[in-house]
C-alpha cells in the first residue's frame, strides 16, 4: 500500500485494469508518449505498447466516435479528453450513440466505454478549461456520471467504470489532482457506481458535495464541529444514479441539507438532490434545504477566479443559517 495522489490513483487503475483485461485500451490527446495533459496516463505507452495506447489527433468528435466503434465490437476503451470543456464536439457521438447503443439495438449491443476528462476552476485557467457540466451528462438517459474526490475513490470507481457495460462520464477535480493524498492498495477490488460516501458523521446537518469542494466541505465541518455543529458529510461521488437512500438516511437524523458544488445553481445538480428531498422527506425537514454554488456565470480569468470558487467560510455561514435561523 502507498500513498498516492489522485492523479497517482487514476494511473495505477489504468495499469491494473490494462493488465487484467487486454480488451481494455487507451486513446486521446497525447496519452502515449507525453502520458497525457496531466499525466494521468504515463507509463502505458510503454508498458502495453501503441496498439493499445493511442494518440489522437486534436480531434474530439474523433475520439468519441472511434470510441463507440471500438464498444460496440468488443474492446473497453477510456478515452481522454483534456479538459471537460472541450468535450462538445464530441456531444453528437456520445449523446446520440453512446448513451443509446444498448436500447437502439434492443440490448445486442452495449457501450462499454469510459470518457474521463479533468474539471473545474481553482488552477487559474482560461474558462473552457474550468468548466463544472457535469449535469447537463446527468440530464442524458444511458449515461452514468462519476465524479471522485480521493484517491482511494478514484481507484475504486475508475476500476468499475471500465468493467461497466454501459457508458461512464468520469470526471476528475483536476484542483486537487496532487494537493489531496491516501493510502491506495492495488488490489482490483471496484467501488459500487451507485453509491455515496459518508465521509464525516453528524446530528445536525446533512452535507452533500463532490468533486474539489470535498476538501472545503470537510473543512468547514472541522470548524463548524469547534462551534458546537456537528456537520455529517456525504460525498455524492456518482451523480448519475443518485443514492438518495443514503442521504435520505441521514436526513432521518439531522433534518437539515444543504448541498455544496462547484457548478452554476440553475439546473445543477443540487437542484435535483432539493426537487427529490421535497418529493420524498419534505416531513423531515426541519429547515428549507439550502445550497452553496458557483454563479450562474462563466467562471472568470484568474484574477477574480476566487470571487466564483467556493470558500470554507461560505459553507461555514451557510451551515450556521440553516441551524441557528430555523431552530
Amino acid at each position: 500500500m502507498a500513498e498516492l495522489t489522485l492523479l497517482e490513483a487514476v494511473n495505477l487503475a489504468l495499469h491494473h485494469e490494462m493488465e487484467a483485461d487486454s480488451n481494455v485500451v487507451v486513446l486521446g490527446e497525447d496519452v502515449g508518449d507525453n502520458g497525457g495533459v496531466f499525466r494521468a496516463t504515463v507509463g502505458l505507452k510503454e508498458k502495453f505498447g501503441l496498439k493499445r495506447v493511442i494518440d489522437s489527433p486534436l480531434a474530439e468528435a474523433l475520439i468519441a466516435g472511434v470510441s463507440v466503434g471500438m464498444a460496440s465490437q468488443g474492446l473497453r476503451p477510456v478515452a481522454e479528453f483534456q479538459f471537460q470543456g472541450f468535450v462538445f464536439p464530441a456531444m453528437e457521438h456520445l449523446m446520440c450513440h453512446a448513451a443509446r447503443m444498448r436500447n437502439r439495438t434492443r440490448g445486442r449491443l452495449t457501450c462499454p466505454a469510459v470518457f474521463r476528462a479533468p474539471f473545474g476552476g481553482g488552477i487559474h485557467a482560461p474558462e473552457h478549461h474550468s468548466e463544472s457540466v457535469e449535469a447537463l451528462f446527468a440530464h442524458i438517459p444511458g449515461f452514468k456520471v462519476v465524479i471522485p474526490s480521493s484517491p482511494q475513490r478514484a481507484y475504486g470507481l475508475l476500476l468499475a467504470s471500465i468493467r461497466s457495460n454501459d457508458p461512464v462520464m468520469f470526471f476528475e477535480p483536476k484542483r486537487i489532482y496532487r494537493t489531496v493524498k491516501s493510502n491506495v492498495e492495488d488490489n482490483g477490488q471496484a467501488l459500487p457506481l451507485d453509491t455515496c460516501f459518508t465521509l464525516r458523521k453528524g446530528r445536525d446537518l446533512t452535507l452533500v458535495t463532490w468533486g474539489a469542494c470535498v476538501v472545503e466541505s470537510l473543512q468547514a465541518a472541522a470548524t463548524l464541529s469547534k462551534q458546537g455543529i456537528e456537520v455529517e458529510v456525504i460525498d455524492l461521488a456518482s451523480i448519475k444514479p443518485i443514492d438518495m437512500n443514503t442521504i435520505l438516511r441521514s436526513l432521518e437524523k439531522t433534518g437539515r441539507l444543504l448541498v455544496v458544488h462547484e457548478a452554476s445553481k440553475t439546473c445543477g445538480v443540487g437542484s435535483e438532490i432539493l426537487a427529490r428531498t421535497a418529493e420524498h422527506a419534505m416531513c423531515l425537514l426541519k429547515a428549507p434545504p439550502k445550497r452553496v454554488t458557483g454563479m450562474d456565470t462563466v467562471m472568470p480569468y484568474y484574477r477574480n477566479e476566487d470571487y466564483f470558487m467556493i470558500q470554507e467560510d461560505d459553507i461555514v455561514l451557510a451551515a450556521r443559517e440553516l441551524v441557528e435561523g430555523w431552530k
